[in-house]
């Protein structure tokens, strides 16, 4: 999203001489997309950042996903995942996948070790808790209700703060994850029409110096066909030695909180809440709004059965009316697969009528490829789920 940044120091002009208190030159980096034809940053290091003294490769453990077969809706409590302790990136436990994208649920109470994600974007959100995100850019603070969107290959870490563990819902991507187009003119801008605009981000506002020597920085990276692979780097000196900063890539945090509704007379359909687009999916978010002002408006969900894609729904706030009677809760996530119509349970739409707030927090991630099934998710799957539409009204 091209909203440009500077911080820190940086020299007057690109690509020239910019020197150390020793007489040195930084050691300038451009990290860009599309291979120096989208959205870049120059950073300029006090070291330089090519330096790695060993290469080895690292092996997480994790099963393979299977197929939702036979195909039915499915609903996940996370909270019953064994949490332990743990940190946001290899504490993570996989549930839903495809070659577009994998959806995570993480508890950390730990800090979590440099990491890189050079597959694609992540979109980490908060569901309680509190952290203090370090990375290259500088470092930023997070807590309930907050997106961060953290570009591919930045090098991060996730440091939880306070009393309570850090519970985060987490897509990562197979490219960019952005703002939906629709809400952008031609050069960028959010337009009056978008439900959030620049006011509402918040980026590193200052540059962040760690020293330190042969420090690891873990790294995820594209293997052989669709295969993700991992390797740990270590390198000559710590990454954090980044004095200054411009451009127009880099970690953005954006709230829930200050997404403004798009209300209508009658229902309106889950393209006016959405927050992000990503390549073959899209993010959408519901929040406490007044509801439906038609005389006549039912303002439930009606029927749907979107046919080229499977919806997935993150409850993480809220009162929940029109799931009453299914068993979703606080941290659950319902998967409603294309070739399954879905819908309100039983009585919720004779209940909505007159009503005209609704009070609910829920993040939606919408896939144009089918997922399959992480064996977290199936761990603490209610296996009632599926059949509670056939029952008489709650």
């Amino acid at each position: 999203m091209p909203f440009y940044r500077s911080v820190g120091q940086i020299p007057d002009k690109r690509h020239t001489q910019f020197r150390q208190d020793d007489g040195s030159l930084y050691a300038e980096e451009l990290m860009g997309q599309e291979g120096f034809s989208s959205d870049s940053s120059l950073l300029y290091h006090r070291f330089r950042p090519t330096a790695i003294s060993s290469s080895s490769e690292h092996r997480p453990e994790r099963a393979e996903p299977v197929a939702n077969h036979p195909l039915k809706p499915r609903h996940f409590r996370t909270h019953k995942l064994n949490g332990g302790s743990g940190d946001a990136v290899f504490g993570r436990n996989h549930l839903l996948s495809n070659a577009d994208c994998r959806i995570s649920y993480a508890v950390a109470d730990q800090p979590s070790p440099l990491y890189r994600n050079a597959i694609g974007d992540e979109c980490i959100y908060v569901e309680s808790g509190e952290a203090r995100v370090e990375t290259s850019f500088g470092a930023i603070d997070i807590g309930q209700g907050d997106y961060l969107i953290m570009p591919m290959s930045t090098i991060y870490r996730v440091v939880p703060k306070g009393p309570e563990p850090l519970r985060t819902l987490v897509v990562e991507s197979t490219g960019h994850i952005t703002p939906p187009k629709r809400y952008l003119s031609v050069r960028g801008q959010f337009l009056e029409h978008s439900p959030y605009c620049e006011r509402d981000l918040r980026s590193p506002a200052e540059p962040l110096l760690v020293d330190g020597e042969d420090v690891d920085v873990y790294v995820q990276h594209r293997g052989r066909g669709s295969a993700t692979l991992w390797t740990k780097f270590t390198y000559a000196h710590h990454p954090f030695d980044v004095v200054g900063w411009d451009g127009c890539l880099y970690p953005w945090v954006f709230s829930i909180h200050d997404f403004e509704p798009i209300t209508g007379r009658i229902h309106q359909p889950p393209p006016a809440h959405q927050v992000f687009q990503g390549p073959n999916f899209v993010i959408c978010n519901f929040v406490p709004r007044k509801v439906d002002y038609h005389p006549d408006a039912i303002p439930v969900p009606y029927n749907h059965h979107n046919v080229d894609s499977d919806e997935v729904m993150f409850y993480c706030g809220g009162n929940y009316e029109a799931r009453r009677g299914s068993g979703i809760e606080q941290g659950s996530i319902s998967l409603h697969p294309s070739g399954f119509t879905h819908g309100p349970q039983p009585g919720a739409a004779e209940r909505s009528i007159g009503a005209d707030h609704f009070d609910e927090l829920a993040v939606m991630v919408d896939t144009f490829r089918p997922l399959e099934l992480c064996e977290p998710a199936l761990d603490v799957e209610d296996s009632d789920y599926a059949w509670t539409w056939n029952r008489d009204p709650a």
